[in-house]
C-alpha cells in the first residue's frame, strides 16, 4: 500500500539528520483556496521537497528506495501559522542531501535545489535562511580581503568609512571623473566607487578613466597622507568579467565594482581568481527584485560566502526603502557574525544618505560599515571637498560619542551638512511597558 506521505521524505526532524551534511533551508508557505476545498498543506510541501531534488510529479522506477534516501529533500519542519479559513501559512524547513552535488559544487546548481521549480506552485513563497553545513562551506573561499583586510590596506582600525558615489551616473570624461574623486579624497573620503549605471562610454573608457583617477588619487594621498581606494566598474558578460579584473588589477586597481546582475556565481569565480587581486565592491540594485521570494539576509549570506568584500545593503532611512528594520539589520548581522573561514564582509547602508544619519547608522549596525554617498556628498553647498569632510566630522564625532550638534558648532562643514539635510533621531520603543509615558526613559520628570 502506497503511504500518503513517503516515510524517507517525512520521517525526519533536525535531529534526525546528519546537519554537516545537509544545506537547510527555511520557507514561508501560503496557499489559498476555496472556501470550503479541502486543504492537504503537506502534499504541497511534498511537492516542493521533490522539485528540489529527484522526482517527477509521476513515479519512475529509477527512483529507488536507495535513492531516494540518498538524495531526496527531507521535511524537516512544519510550523502552521494561524490563518483564515481557505488558507494555509506554515514556515516549512527542508533539508536538501550534499550528495547532489559530491563531485561539483557549483553555485547555480545549489541555487537550482534551494530556489528554483517550486517557487510556481504555492500562492506565496519566500526563503527565509540557508544553513550552509561546513561541508559545503569550506568548499568556498569566501572574500578575499573582508573587513579586516580592508581596513589593514588603509590603516583604520576602528571606525566606520565612508565612500563617494561618482555622479552624475554616466556621461563624464576620465578627467572630469578622477577631478572629482580628487576633491573627495582631499576631504578625506576612504574609497570613492563607478555608479553601478557605468557602462563602457566612448567618452569614457575603463583604461583610460582607471589611469586618471588612480593618479588624482596619488596626488591627494601625497597631499594629505591618506589613502582612498577606487572601486572601478568590471561588469559585463561572463566570459569578459575576470578579463577585465585582470587588466584593471594590472593597472594598478585597488578595487572592482561588480553589479548582481552578473551573477552569485560570477562573484565567486572573481573571488576565486589570484590574478584579479583586489577588493570586492558587490551592487545589489538588480537583487532588489528577488526580494519578495527571497529574503535580504539569506541573499547576503550567499553574496558573503561566494566573496563580496563588501556589498551595498538595506536601511529604513534609505531613499529606496525595500526591507524592513528588522530585515535591514539581520543583514549587517549575518555579515558580521562568525560563518566557518568566510572572512567578514562590510555592509553598506545605502541611498539617500548623509551626515546627520552617522550616529544612527552606528547604533544601529555598529563601526564595521561603509556609508556610501553620492548626493550626500557631492551635493554639499560647500563643494566636494567639504561633503567628504563633514562625514569624516561626523565619523569622527559619532566614535567620540559627541553629539553631531554639538560637534557641528566647531565644524563648518558639518553645520553646513546638517542645516541641508537634517539631523535624524531614531524612535525608540518602550518594550515591557503599557507606553511611552510609563517607560522610566520617557516620563517626564516631575521635580
Amino acid at each position: 500500500m502506497k503511504l500518503y506521505y513517503e516515510p524517507r521524505m517525512f520521517d525526519y526532524m533536525t535531529e534526525s539528520v546528519d546537519r554537516d551534511r545537509m544545506v537547510i533551508a527555511t520557507y514561508y508557505v501560503e496557499d489559498v483556496r476555496n472556501e470550503g476545498e479541502f486543504i492537504d498543506h503537506l502534499r504541497q510541501v511534498e511537492r516542493l521537497a521533490l522539485e528540489g531534488s529527484t522526482s517527477s510529479w509521476m513515479d519512475v522506477a529509477e527512483e529507488t528506495d536507495e535513492l531516494r534516501e540518498r538524495l531526496t529533500s527531507k521535511v524537516l519542519g512544519y510550523y502552521e501559522i494561524p490563518a483564515p479559513k481557505g488558507t494555509k501559512k506554515a514556515i516549512v524547513q527542508l533539508g536538501f542531501p550534499d550528495g547532489a552535488w559530491d563531485i561539483n559544487l557549483n553555485v547555480p546548481m545549489l541555487l537550482l535545489s534551494i530556489a528554483g521549480n517550486f517557487f510556481a506552485f504555492p500562492t506565496k513563497t519566500r526563503l527565509l535562511d540557508v544553513a550552509i553545513p561546513s561541508s559545503v562551506a569550506k568548499r568556498f573561499k569566501g572574500p578575499k580581503f573582508g573587513i579586516e583586510g580592508i581596513r589593514k590596506i588603509l590603516g583604520v582600525e576602528k571606525r566606520p568609512l565612508c565612500l563617494q558615489i561618482i555622479k552624475p551616473k554616466m556621461g563624464m570624461t576620465p578627467q572630469q571623473t578622477a577631478d572629482q574623486v580628487y576633491q573627495s579624497a582631499l576631504g578625506g573620503a576612504d574609497l570613492c566607487k563607478d555608479d553601478e549605471m557605468l557602462s563602457e562610454l566612448d567618452v569614457c573608457p575603463l583604461e583610460a578613466r582607471l589611469e586618471a583617477v588612480l593618479k588624482a588619487l596619488e596626488k591627494a594621498e601625497k597631499e594629505t597622507g591618506h589613502k582612498t581606494l577606487y572601486m572601478v566598474s568590471i561588469t559585463d558578460e561572463v566570459d569578459r568579467i575576470n578579463e577585465k579584473a585582470r587588466l584593471a588589477v594590472k593597472m594598478g586597481a585597488t578595487g572592482l565594482l561588480l553589479a548582481y546582475s552578473a551573477g552569485l556565481s560570477s562573484l565567486r569565480v572573481l573571488a576565486e581568481d589570484e590574478a584579479a587581486h583586489a577588493p570586492i565592491l558587490l551592487h545589489v540594485s538588480h537583487m532588489l527584485g528577488m526580494l519578495p521570494t527571497i529574503n535580504f539576509p539569506t541573499l547576503a549570506k550567499l553574496c558573503r560566502l561566494c566573496g563580496a568584500d563588501m556589498m551595498l545593503t538595506p536601511s529604513i532611512w534609505s531613499s529606496i526603502p525595500v526591507a524592513s528594520l528588522e530585515e535591514s539589520l539581520r543583514v549587517s548581522q549575518t555579515l558580521h557574525a562568525p560563518f566557518y573561514h568566510i572572512k567578514r564582509t562590510w555592509p553598506m547602508p545605502a541611498a539617500g544618505m548623509y551626515p546627520g544619519l552617522m550616529a544612527e547608522l552606528v547604533k544601529e549596525n555598529g563601526p564595521d560599515i561603509i556609508v556610501p554617498a553620492g548626493g550626500g556628498m557631492l551635493g554639499h553647498p560647500m563643494g566636494y571637498k567639504a561633503g567628504a569632510t563633514a562625514w569624516r566630522q561626523a565619523i569622527d564625532a559619532v566614535m567620540a560619542d559627541v553629539p553631531l550638534e554639538v560637534a557641528a558648532k566647531d565644524h563648518p562643514e558639518l553645520m553646513a551638512a546638517l542645516q541641508t539635510w537634517g539631523l535624524r533621531q531614531r524612535p525608540a520603543t518602550p518594550w515591557g511597558y503599557s507606553g511611552p509615558e510609563y517607560h522610566p526613559k520617557f516620563a517626564a520628570k516631575n521635580i
